[in-house]
C-alpha cells in the first residue's frame, strides 16, 4: 500500500467534503430558503423595549403580529444585540419575560379567598380595591403609634410593611415610598434584583 503524504490527505479531505456537499446529506440552499419562509417571526413587527424585572435596563426586542381579529399577538421576546447594556443577552428572569404576557397560568382578574376557605373566587377590581383599602385602614388604625416611649411624636404604623417590586421604575418606587410614608409606614423595602 502506498504511503499517503500530508498533502494527499488534505486533498482527499477537500474532495470528500465537496462530494458530501452534493449529496442529500449536505447543505441544500433551496431547503434553507424554505425554512426561512416558515419562521414564526417572519413578517412580524419588531418592538424595542426594556426588560421589566430589575433596574439594570436590559434591552429586549418583542416580535408581534396581528391575528385574524386584528389583535397584536406576541410571538417572541429576545435580547437586543445592539444594546450596550446587555449586548443581546438576558438573565434567566429576562429570558422568561414572554411568560409575563402570555402564560396560561397568569392571573388576569382579581381572586379572593375568604378566611377559612380553600377556594378562590373571582371578584371585580372595585371590590378588590375596596377590600385592600379597608384592610390597610384597619391595620393602620390598630397599630398606629402617635408617640414613642420617650414622648416624642412619631406618627407611625408598625403593623404594615411594604416591599416594592423589582419591576418598579424609579418614578414608581418614589411614588410608592411617598404613599407609604404618608400612611406612616416605616418598614419599607425595595426589592432590587433577586
Amino acid at each position: 500500500m502506498p504511503q499517503m503524504t500530508r498533502r494527499d490527505f488534505v486533498k482527499l479531505g477537500a474532495v470528500s467534503a465537496g462530494a458530501l456537499g452534493t449529496t442529500p446529506l449536505g447543505f441544500d440552499l433551496a431547503e434553507a430558503v424554505q425554512v426561512q419562509q416558515n419562521l414564526r417571526i417572519d413578517g412580524a413587527k419588531e418592538v424595542h423595549s426594556l426588560c421589566p424585572y430589575c433596574a439594570v435596563g436590559c434591552s429586549i426586542i418583542a416580535f408581534t403580529k396581528e391575528d385574524a381579529k386584528g389583535h397584536a399577538k406576541l410571538l417572541q421576546i429576545e435580547g437586543d444585540p445592539d444594546s450596550p447594556v446587555n449586548e443581546g443577552r438576558l438573565c434567566p428572569k429576562g429570558a422568561t419575560a414572554m411568560q409575563l404576557a402570555i402564560s396560561s397560568r397568569r392571573v388576569s382578574k382579581p381572586l379572593y379567598r375568604a378566611p377559612g376557605s380553600d377556594k378562590w373566587q373571582e371578584i371585580s377590581w372595585d371590590e378588590m380595591l375596596d377590600k385592600l383599602a379597608q384592610r390597610i385602614k384597619e391595620s393602620r388604625d390598630a397599630t398606629f403609634v402617635a408617640k414613642d416611649a420617650k414622648g416624642n411624636t412619631v406618627n407611625r404604623t408598625e403593623g404594615i410593611a411594604f416591599a416594592g417590586g423589582a419591576t418598579f421604575s424609579s418614578e414608581e418606587g418614589y411614588l410608592a415610598a411617598k404613599l407609604m410614608r404618608t400612611l406612616g409606614v416605616v418598614h419599607i423595602e425595595q426589592q432590587a434584583r433577586v
